[in-house]
């Protein structure tokens, strides 16, 4: 695990040593497929990463946003969105990070947040605590939350949700406390923090979450789809996450 510990390090590095002389710069943007922006720094940095694993781990599959599959079929595979929040980058907000994330046998087992603008770094590994660092503090666990009434809930955006998963998010909405919309990979990140309770989203894919799982079950918070069942690769992109686990009821019912 300590080599796949460092590996995930350096190629966080690596990438933001492409990505930060790129963020507030002018960029040429293209539209992708799924209109949503895309930048030289994405396909770069993912290009860094994947050399760096590809070096170290020759044997390893690896699943990328910009450039897909490569050996998905085998026992190790990273799973890697070099900017995860592009929207967020291409316009200045520090609020995008780097993903990279390890499965075992399909089990993520591995999960980095990298935020190369402010060197935040989250990292959750199987069976250890979360380990946080940042030059603006914070401490690496998630609260207690008594009840959905008393909950921060945080989501990407609106427009992610289908017709049918709008009315049930907006029901879950009715029941928090408080809504704050935007922040990527980095508003779980919070969660970790226990700054927010709870994120639902409704159309993530692989790469926007392998990576997130495991840092938040590092912290004692759970990632789960929208019937509290563990996230499969082949899903609908519909998640969970949790500080306090004890709110999973309380959000299914409210996403039901």
């Amino acid at each position: 695990m300590q080599d796949f510990i460092a590996a995930a390090e350096a190629a966080a590095e690596a990438a933001g040593a492409v990505i930060r002389p790129l963020f507030r710069s002018a960029l040429l943007v293209e539209a992708k497929g799924d209109a949503s922006p895309v930048t030289e720094a994405d396909k770069a940095a993912e290009r860094t990463i994947r050399a760096l694993l590809a070096e170290r781990f020759p044997d390893h599959g690896v699943i990328g946003e910009e450039y897909g599959a490569e050996r998905a079929d085998a026992d190790y595979v990273w799973v890697i969105d070099p900017i995860d929040g592009t929207r967020a980058f291409v316009t200045g907000r520090p609020l995008f990070g780097s993903l990279i994330g390890l499965m075992h046998k399909g089990r993520p087992i591995l999960g980095m947040i990298d935020q190369p603008a402010t060197h935040e770094r989250w990292l959750g590994v199987e069976g250890q605590p979360l380990r946080f660092s940042s030059p603006m503090g914070g401490t690496p666990r998630i609260r207690a939350c008594a009840s959905l009434s008393e909950a921060e809930l945080s989501c990407t955006s609106p427009d992610m949700f289908t017709a049918d998963q709008a009315p049930r998010h907006a029901r879950l909405r009715k029941a928090v406390r408080r809504v704050t919309w935007g922040g990527d990979c980095y508003a779980y990140g919070l969660i970790a923090l226990g700054l927010v309770d709870v994120i639902a989203e409704g159309d993530l894919k692989p790469w926007d979450w392998v990576a997130l799982q495991p840092v938040l079950e590092a912290a004692g918070g759970s990632l789960t789809d929208w019937q509290g069942a563990p996230l499969r690769l082949d899903g609908p992109g519909e998640v969970i996450a949790l500080g306090d686990k004890a709110l999973l009821p309380a959000v299914v019912a409210a996403l039901a």
